[in-house]
């Protein structure tokens, strides 16, 4: 799920180092000038004439840049509901662009909903196919290979390292390379990836502390803890009616995803799902057909069979799992650091006595675990062959990032003023640095232990108002439990500090765009693999998954590794 809709933006609060970082897209060294309207060539040879090259400065005459844009339900009802004077097309994003850059921001087309939703995909789908671009465009690693391949789009290589600012190098980068991997295509840069934070994908375990007090039990250790608490909160009567109905671990028809998914548990036992990761001679395998996702399904097969798991998961989506969560009928849960504000809160509404706590996740053996992370840029902002300022994009993404994270920031103004919420989505940029959540968690703990949070400013200011107003134990407090829950003492994005100091990161090694193979036939591989699993987990024989094996490697999957390690070993020349 997407921040505006249950999962929640990563926020933080540290200024970040203003140092010129080598691009991770390009082995040139360019140098930075400093003077103004200097002519630019790129790798393919196009002049950009006239632009102003400093970071931040302004076209004189102004130019308009056209996009094509979504509007979704955080904006138009907590940001444009509450704001004054404010439209999508005309707001404190497009007058500062158009104020201190000389930007005109036109959209030549907004639809509501997502930029997932099936009305803007189907809208974006027709405009690629049409041709008809906008100046910048908002696109998916495929479709940015589909207009690389077609000659529609700039070479962005040059113009990167000429006019992004030194913040916008320093948080592009702080996914490693991997981004800029990406947006390569043929060695040259063709987009500038809007890097989204993997680090916000890692797993907890989300365990309702109330039950492992009443039950006398232990925060887990090991992937026997896990089921020896699964057991207890199935068999045990943790909420006390007298009857044997409540489950140890929530699970649903889809096995994976942020809420209620797998990739957490099955990290228990080394195995990684859905994810590409490396061998011991350093050649990129899928994990979903590795021997140690056998072992996993057998455990889930006996918690199965002990009536620990829903015997109907198979045809309960997400929504129909959080029922049963709000119900009280599920004790632990694995799941992203935001879980606490949906699902868990729902209990939480339900039954104030409940408690909720993540916990990291644990090993069979004991051993400190890897944490999976799924690669998490998906959105691209290429430039339509031929327009006269590609560099532009550029610039948007370096106002954004200074206004928001850099020295002169004005957080209540440009992010999250007090009278609304998720100002920085009226942008038609929105970079923003991938630890945000963390360095959030830390700025407020380190008050916390001091005693001082006079020292809080912009995002984790708002967040430990929220913590107070929580502790308060106001009736308009009671609905922020769930951000206490990640951002408190006990919170998720302590767990995470707690990996991240730790190195337990363990990112997806795959970050391109789907193989001519995957095209073809990755949904069919991924049907094959769930259906598989989930007969597994009710029971079927274990046996099953060498079959599934074979059949992956028959039906494309060897061929897709095939592409996948050719794409790999380019990335390295």
């Amino acid at each position: 799920m997407k921040l505006n809709q249950h999962k929640m933006k990563a926020l933080s609060v540290s200024l970040l180092a203003m140092t010129t970082l080598i691009s991770a897209c390009t082995s040139q060294n360019n140098s930075t000038s400093t003077g103004k309207n200097e002519a630019v060539s790129t790798a393919g040879n196009t002049d950009v004439k006239g632009a102003n090259i400093e970071p931040l400065g302004k076209y004189d005459p102004p130019i308009e840049v056209s996009f094509v844009r979504n509007l979704n339900d955080v904006v138009e009802n907590n940001v444009l509901g509450v704001l004054k004077g404010e439209s999508f097309e005309d707001n404190r994003w497009t007058r500062l662009y158009k104020e201190q850059l000389g930007i005109n921001i036109k959209n030549n087309w907004v639809v509501k909903g997502s930029d997932t939703s099936d009305q803007y995909l189907q809208k974006l789908n027709v405009t690629l196919a049409s041709g008809d671009l906008p100046d910048v465009i908002p696109v998916n690693a495929t479709q940015l290979k589909q207009l690389a391949d077609s000659g529609q789009i700039e070479d962005m290589t040059a113009l990167y390292e000429k006019y992004a600012a030194p913040l916008t190098k320093e948080i592009l980068s702080q996914e490693g390379k991997s981004p800029f991997d990406a947006a390569t295509i043929d060695g040259k840069l063709m987009a500038i990836p809007q890097v989204d934070s993997s680090l916000e994908r890692a797993m907890f375990i989300w365990i309702r502390t109330d039950w492992l007090n009443k039950l006398g039990l232990q925060p887990p250790k090991t992937m026997a803890d896990v089921q020896t608490i699964s057991k207890a909160f199935s068999e045990k009567d943790p909420d006390g009616n007298g009857k044997k109905d409540t489950f140890g671990l929530g699970l649903n028809k889809a096995l994976w995803g942020g809420a209620i998914g797998l990739e957490g548990f099955m990290a228990g036992y080394k195995a990684y799902p859905n994810m590409w990761i490396a061998d011991a001679s350093g050649k990129l395998m899928f994990g979903g057909v590795q021997p140690e996702v056998k072992k996993a399904l057998q455990a889930l097969q006996s918690m199965f069979k002990n009536g620990e798991i829903d015997q109907e998961f198979g045809i309960k989506d997400g929504g129909k799992v959080s029922e049963q969560i709000a119900a009280g009928k599920i004790g632990m849960e694995y799941g992203e650091q935001w879980n606490s504000i949906w699902p868990l809160q729902l209990n939480r509404n339900n039954d104030p006595r409940a408690q909720w706590q993540a916990f990291p996740i644990v090993s069979e053996s004991g051993d400190t675990p890897k944490v999976p992370l799924r690669f998490s840029t998906s959105k691209f902002f290429a430039v339509k062959k031929g327009f006269k300022h590609p560099e532009a994009v550029i610039k948007l993404f370096n106002m954004h990032l200074e206004k928001n994270f850099g020295k002169t920031a004005e957080f209540d103004k440009y992010y999250a003023p007090p009278e609304a919420e998720s100002v920085w989505q009226l942008s038609p940029v929105t970079p923003s640095p991938v630890k945000k959540n963390v360095e959030a968690f830390r700025a407020i703990d380190a008050a916390r232990k001091a005693n001082n949070f006079s020292t809080l400013n912009g995002e984790a200011k708002t967040i430990q108002e929220k913590i107070e107003a929580f502790n308060s134990g106001s009736k308009e407090g009671f609905a922020l439990w769930g951000w206490e829950r990640i951002y408190g003492p006990e919170g998720s994005e302590g767990v995470v500090d707690q990996y991240d100091k730790n190195n337990q990161f363990l990112m997806d090694k795959f970050v391109g765009a789907p193989t001519p193979t995957m095209v073809e036939r990755k949904s069919t591989l991924e049907k094959l693999m769930n259906e598989t699993y989930t007969k597994i987990i009710m029971g079927g024989s274990v046996d099953e998954f060498d079959k599934f094996v074979k059949d992956w490697t028959k039906l494309g999957g060897e061929q897709i590794t095939k592409e996948v390690n050719e794409w790999y070993a380019a990335t390295k020349k």
